[in-house]
């Protein structure tokens, strides 16, 4: 059993990306656990002054869950062209611990937005942010969902539109291929 935890990037409680977030453990194949992980909106906003206190016990949790799944998978709306500062903030906080819980972990992102981009723009920056935690990402196929408010149903956390539904399906299949591939370097 392949694991993967789903790392969301929106705060915000009717989120379209949460929605979308929540749905794929539903939509995940056989031989492939998906489950949530702790929201990056828990961690404080990083200072290094903190962290010379001590790791503050969320991002202890995080890190917990990010050891113990076997991939993550991000899926996150687009703010301003790029992806929302509370995943930078949690990054920047796993990128302070020894070894680092990105190091070596396979990666995939899911871009969603009301708008007909889907959030294409965020990947290029989340992508090179994740390289510098030596972060193995799926590259292709990218999944931008766009004009997800026809697509998506926020209250259910359900998918909608039948060919997203088959192709969000396919790519969590084919992200169990690549963490297992990687696993297996």
């Amino acid at each position: 059993m392949t694991s993967v935890g789903i790392l969301e990037g929106s705060l915000r409680k009717a989120s379209l990306s949460r929605a979308v977030a929540r749905s794929a453990p539903g939509l995940a194949p056989d031989g492939l656990a998906a489950q949530m992980l702790p929201s990056p909106g828990t961690l404080p906003l990083f200072n290094q002054d903190v962290l010379d206190e001590g790791l503050p016990e969320s991002v202890g949790t995080l890190e917990a869950a990010i050891r113990a799944s076997d991939a993550v998978l991000i899926v996150t709306p687009e703010y301003n062209w790029s992806f929302p500062g509370v995943l930078k903030n949690a990054i920047d906080w796993l990128s302070r611990i020894s070894p680092n819980p990105l190091e070596g972990k396979p990666v995939a992102i899911w871009s969603v937005s009301p708008g007909a981009l889907g959030g294409a723009r965020l990947h290029e920056g989340l992508r090179q942010v994740l390289h510098s935690q030596d972060a193995r990402i799926m590259a292709k196929p990218e999944v931008q969902v766009a004009l997800a408010k026809s697509k998506v149903d926020v209250a259910e956390s359900r998918i909608v539109h039948a060919d997203t539904e088959a192709f969000l399906r396919a790519h969590l299949a084919r992200f169990m291929e690549f963490a297992n591939a990687c696993r297996s370097d």
